[in-house]
């Protein structure tokens, strides 16, 4: 049996709002406890050279640099709160920050500098998640399915399915059904599956940005004084993403927003929100049979989305699930929750597990990854 680490898990997601820091103690397979968390925004200019090389376009290495030595600010600045001493952990689970996803080329590009994160820290480094899934066939995302078992495994004894769906930039389902055992490692088809359903903030924070100079919509007031325009949402669900079978997932900049366009600022805003919890209510088509219909599955949201009720309240009715509730109601931090997840993943990583399943990712076989970077 693995030993229970300490490790530190840090997460830069889609949505460019900063670094998401959280401490876990985990075997690789059973989450012992989830520990203390914090995010550190991005300052104005780093977030910007950031959104400048999103696609792969431009010079990465001094961007790259910077975003590292603001990890480790992260880290330093979570265990100095804590009182915890860098030897006390065990291991970083450095996720990066996605610049570029394009699986059907097999490529994922993720900077960060592991060996300068572990320089900086004093603490070994697991990074580089997604190289291995992809060179081996899969999509390379959600990572984060075989930690929403593991943190679901309990509620699961008294719900025959659960759907965690976290929306970030892009959003993402984990549907995981009666028979799964995160120990199988191949588990049945019907008991687990993952898949992007869609944009989950970033449209919506891009027209927001545009027409406001916010970085998002706080508190879905925008949408909330706008009208759906039926006609944008339509066109917006009848991209042939929505019709391919999962395994599947996209890059941040996959969708864009010609069809609000000529929207005013609240209209389009609505019709964005609309367009992500519609994207949601599309994906449950791709559920097993005798879970499509609202009330056989218990939805959990994490990410930055459940912070907005227009977007929570666009998901309960798109979906006809009016219990659709934020992952706190189970006792998780969803603002950490990704974060923990990396840590649960570098743990899994060391212990040779896998990450990543053919129901999750599309990959041929469970397969692990992770590249590790001892402390100097």
């Amino acid at each position: 049996m693995s030993r229970i680490q300490t490790v530190l898990g840090l997460m830069s997601g889609t949505s460019l709002d900063g670094i998401d820091a959280g401490l876990l103690e985990t075997d690789g397979r059973a989450v012992v406890r989830a520990g203390p968390s914090a995010t550190t925004p991005y300052e104005s200019d780093l977030r910007e050279r950031l959104r400048a090389i999103l696609g792969g376009g431009g010079p990465a290495a001094e961007v790259e640099r910077d975003l590292t030595l603001a990890h480790a600010e992260a880290v330093a600045d979570l265990l100095k709160s804590t009182g915890i001493k860098p030897e006390a952990v065990d291991l970083i689970g450095f996720h990066g920050h996605t610049i570029l996803h394009r699986p059907h080329e097999g490529r994922t590009v993720q900077i960060g500098d592991a060996g300068l994160l572990a320089k900086r820290t004093g603490i070994a480094v697991v990074s580089a998640f997604r190289s291995r899934d992809v060179a081996e066939g899969g999509q390379g995302a959600p990572l984060v399915p075989l930690f929403h078992a593991a943190i679901t495994e309990g509620l699961r004894q008294t719900h025959p399915s659960i759907a965690v769906l976290n929306v970030g930039g892009v959003a993402n389902l984990t549907w995981i059904g009666e028979g799964f055992d995160i120990e199988a490692g191949a588990p049945r088809r019907g008991t687990i599956l993952a898949f992007d359903t869609g944009p989950g903030n970033a449209l919506i924070d891009d027209w927001t940005r545009r027409h406001t100079g916010q970085l998002h919509d706080a508190g879905g007031r925008l949408a909330a004084a706008g009208t759906l325009d039926r006609a944008a949402l339509s066109a917006l669900l009848e991209q042939k993403f929505f019709d391919l079978p999962p395994p599947k997932s996209l890059d941040r900049n996959d969708f864009d927003l010609g069809p609000v366009v000529l929207l005013s600022p609240e209209d389009g805003a609505a019709s964005l929100t609309a367009f992500t919890a519609g994207a949601v209510a599309r994906a449950r088509e791709h559920f097993p049979d005798g879970m499509r219909l609202p009330g056989q599955t218990r939805w959990l949201v994490t990410g930055g989305g459940r912070h907005n009720p227009s977007l929570m309240g666009a998901l309960r009715d798109a979906l006809g699930e009016p219990g659709l509730a934020p992952i706190e109601e189970i006792g998780w931090d969803g603002d950490a929750l990704e974060a923990h997840a990396f840590a649960y993943l570098a743990a899994r990583s060391r212990a040779g597990l896998a990450l990543t399943l053919p129901r999750t990712t599309g990959v041929k076989r469970p397969t692990t990854g992770g590249k590790f970077t001892q402390a100097p």
